[in-house]
């Protein structure tokens, strides 16, 4: 896992609820708690794009409901900047169900990725048919 070039606008808290962008089975996850965050005492953990999040799926086929899962935030509505001063922003807030380690578990992407997201995990990026 890489660093992120640029400044990035966490716009996901804690609780958010996120489109699956995979084939995994699970169709809607809401965010747990964001790996390796470190922030100011009190305030809420918040995730961006090639952040790694731990979820919870709460749509999808039944053996995955209910599931406690590692997944990457691949798209979110709120803008950022890039270092060569454009902003991006997506139509959605989406994620990618993974291992701990940043492996994908699906084999198959929807949607565009975002290249930040792309870069630092390299799995993720060889699966996405659009990078933005």
């Amino acid at each position: 896992m890489q660093g992120v070039a640029g400044r990035q606008h966490r716009g996901l808290p804690v609780g958010a609820r996120l489109v699956c962008a995979d084939n995994t089975g699970a169709k809607e996850v809401q965010i747990i708690t964001v790996v390796k965050y470190h922030s100011v005492a009190r305030r809420y953990p918040s995730a961006g794009v090639g952040d790694m999040v731990v979820v919870s799926v709460k749509k999808g086929t039944p053996e995955m409901r209910r599931q406690v899962l590692y997944a990457v935030v691949i798209r979110q509505r709120r803008p950022y900047r890039r270092p060569d001063g454009t902003m991006i922003s997506f139509e959605d807030n989406a994620a990618v169900i993974t291992s701990d380690e940043g492996e994908a578990k699906g084999t198959d992407i929807k949607g565009p990725v975002a290249k930040e997201a792309a870069e630092r995990f390299t799995r993720i990026g060889a699966l996405a048919s659009i990078i933005v």
